[in-house]
C-alpha cells in the first residue's frame, strides 16, 4: 500500500506536521503522566481508524514500559482492570473530545467533571491538547492512506 500523498516530502505536509510535532513537544513538560498521554492517543487513533498512528503509540508505549496487557485492552478499557480510575477518566474524556459528531454538545459536563477529579488545571490542559493533536494527525493519516506497520519507536526524533 502507497500513500495519496508522500507526507515525507510534501514540503506543506512538512511544514504543517512540524508545528503540530513542536506544539505536541510541549506535553513533554507537563505534569501529564506520559503513560495518560499514550493511552488517550492509542484510543483516539483506534477511533479514527488511523493505522499509522495506533501503530505509532502502540510500540512507542511499549517502548516506555507499557504492558502488552493493557495496550491490548485499551479499545475495551470500560470492561478491562487494568487502567486506574484517572486513567479510565482520561479515556472517556479521548472518546468524547474524539466522537463529537456523534453526540450533540460534544463533550458532557460529566465526562469533564471525572477527568477534573483526577487531573489539575493545567493536567487538563495537556490533556486537551493531547487529544486535539492526535486527531489532527489521525485526520491527515487517514486521508493520505498513511501505510502502518514499519515504525520503529523513536523514529522521529
Amino acid at each position: 500500500m502507497n500513500a495519496r500523498l508522500d507526507a515525507f516530502s510534501s514540503p506543506t505536509i512538512g511544514k504543517v506536521f512540524k508545528h503540530i510535532v513542536a506544539a505536541g513537544k510541549v506535553l513533554e513538560d507537563s505534569t501529564l503522566p506520559l503513560a495518560t498521554q499514550e493511552l488517550v492517543r492509542l484510543r483516539a487513533s483506534q477511533i479514527n481508524g488511523c493505522g499509522f498512528c495506533t501503530d505509532m503509540h502502540t510500540k512507542d508505549a511499549a517502548a516506555a514500559g507499557e504492558t502488552s496487557v493493557r495496550l491490548n485492552l485499551v479499545a475495551a478499557w470500560r470492561e478491562a482492570t487494568v487502567f486506574t480510575e484517572a486513567e479510565r477518566a482520561a479515556l472517556e474524556l479521548a472518546e468524547q473530545g474524539t466522537r463529537l459528531a456523534d453526540a450533540a454538545g460534544g463533550v458532557t459536563d460529566e465526562a469533564w467533571e471525572n477527568a477534573a477529579k483526577h487531573y489539575d488545571e493545567e493536567q487538563l490542559a495537556a490533556l486537551v491538547c493531547a487529544i486535539a493533536l492526535i486527531n489532527a494527525f489521525n485526520r491527515a493519516n487517514v486521508m493520505i492512506q498513511q501505510p502502518a506497520g514499519d515504525y520503529q519507536p523513536g523514529q522521529f526524533g
